[in-house]
């Protein structure tokens, strides 16, 4: 095996190349969870991973109470599957918390805030209700719990953490929020090595082939939490040695017959669920797509398994227009089906400029 090797099995365990899942659901399951801060790019990084899904059916999938937003890992949001959160929370949020302890002193937001401000959101949002963002904090300063200079997301992000709140479906373009024990009454319950077990197996089987490093930052545990976690799966993974290097997978993967491009979305699991993303983007051409080195990802092309340019779109009435920019020489005519995709995940004609 070598590294190309591995970007063409990457396209194939991430669902790319070859589509498996069947529903918005089974997508986010099977990654156990996937990159969601930015909310458009999401719902097509679940959506391009089926056959047919248009982007009405993965908000669908939102509001049927299927899949959920929050922050299940690295204090970043994330889509999972609805019978995940829970377990998910509980494994690699603790963590996290503690890590954030310091920022909070400096925005003078104790415990007995964060008590204070869970008892005014499950009287806000209980029996049901689903609150605009502005609107649930505009409770809480009501109660006299400034909101202001960052403590908003702090907050929010807290109770989310204590499996108090996650988010709710979109109304318009405004975020929402609802009780985690209303929106979702039952859910799987993982605990200890079963649950790190768990995590190893959706990750390497999702993201294979990836090494552990790979997976520590992905879940964000500890070294020996992710490497327990790994032991306890790797009876049902493969793996091979590339460069020095143990890369696990599934049993079962093999590179699928791969023609044509895709346009994967910003922060997209292909290149950001890695520590170690060489494999798949040249180290020159980084900067092109996390400009600045601030975090942000751009949306990708992607051709034979490496990502070989960005792109953005312009949106009218009835069409999209995606507008190209490539690290080296690509035709158009292999992403063509790709941006035809596209176009029909919104419901609307696409072209494509570059």
């Amino acid at each position: 095996m070598t590294l190309r090797d591995i970007a063409r099995l990457r396209l194939t365990s991430q669902q790319i190349s070859v589509q498996t899942a069947r529903t918005p659901a089974d997508v986010v399951a099977s990654f156990g969870a996937m990159q969601a801060q930015d909310y458009a790019s999401a719902l097509w990084a679940i959506g391009l991973r089926l056959p047919t899904a248009s982007e009405a059916e993965i908000e669908l999938a939102v509001a049927g109470r299927e899949i959920v937003r929050s922050w299940p890992m690295r204090g970043t949001l994330h889509f999972v599957a609805a019978d995940d959160l829970r377990w998910m929370l509980a494994l690699m949020t603790p963590r996290v918390i503690a890590t954030s302890r310091r920022r909070w002193e400096e925005l003078e937001l104790s415990d007995a805030i964060f008590a204070k401000s869970r008892k005014v959101a499950e009287k806000l949002l209980g029996g049901g209700k689903i609150f605009a963002r502005d609107d649930l904090l505009a409770g809480l300063e009501e109660q006299g719990i400034s909101t202001a200079g960052g403590r908003a997301y702090h907050i929010l992000w807290r109770l989310a953490q204590e499996q108090v709140l996650c988010f709710g479906p979109r109304e318009g373009k405004q975020k929402t929020f609802v009780l985690l024990d209303e929106w979702i009454p039952k859910s799987r319950e993982l605990s200890g090595e079963a649950a790190l077990a768990e995590l190893a197996l959706r990750y390497f089987t999702s993201h294979g082939p990836a090494t552990q490093a790979d997976f520590v930052w992905w879940s964000g545990l500890k070294v020996s939490d992710a490497k327990a976690g790994l032991t306890a799966a790797g009876t049902r993974l493969a793996s091979e040695t590339v460069e020095g290097k143990i890369y696990w997978m599934a049993r079962d993967l093999t590179p699928a017959g791969v023609s044509g491009g895709f346009l994967l979305p910003a922060f997209d699991e292909y290149l950001l669920g890695y520590a170690d993303r060489g494999a798949v983007l040249e180290a020159k051409h980084s900067p092109k797509i996390v400009p600045g080195s601030n975090g942000v990802f751009l949306p990708m092309l992607v051709r034979d398994g490496l990502v070989a340019g960005t792109w953005k779109r312009s949106s009218g009435r009835k069409t999209v227009t995606i507008q190209a920019t490539s690290f080296v020489r690509l035709a158009k005519a292999p992403f063509a089906e790709a941006v035809k995709r596209y176009g029909s995940f919104l419901g609307v004609a696409a072209k494509f400029e570059g």
